[in-house]
């Protein structure tokens, strides 16, 4: 078992999503961010449908920098109500493990 967690957000812009990943990465509360590009979401907003390009952030974290890492993403992000989920890593290789454990203590 571990407590590492791994966090998704979605941003407008590939330069949004890197100033975002940078950020939290360097002030430790995520040990790794993977932006991937070119993802199409469709969702109801303000009773409208809405079809947008968006940038996904992957993050590595521990869920014990959870809610402090939520907040500073809720402080960067331009959205009034962004994408933040977080989905518990129920194994993984060990030593990656470890070292998103010490990248993120």
């Amino acid at each position: 078992m571990t407590d590492a967690i791994l966090v998704l957000t979605t941003l407008p812009t590939a330069d949004g999503a890197a100033e975002v990943a940078k950020a939290v990465v360097e002030e430790k509360l995520a040990a790794c961010a993977n932006i991937l590009p070119a993802l199409r979401s469709i969702y109801r907003w303000e009773g409208k449908v809405q079809d947008e390009n968006e940038v996904l952030v992957l993050l590595k974290t521990r869920q014990a920098q959870y809610e402090r890492l939520e907040a500073r993403i809720l402080e960067l992000h331009p959205y009034d109500v962004p994408e933040i989920l977080a989905i518990p890593i129920e194994g993984g290789h060990r030593t990656y493990l470890d070292w998103v454990a010490s990248e993120t203590a």
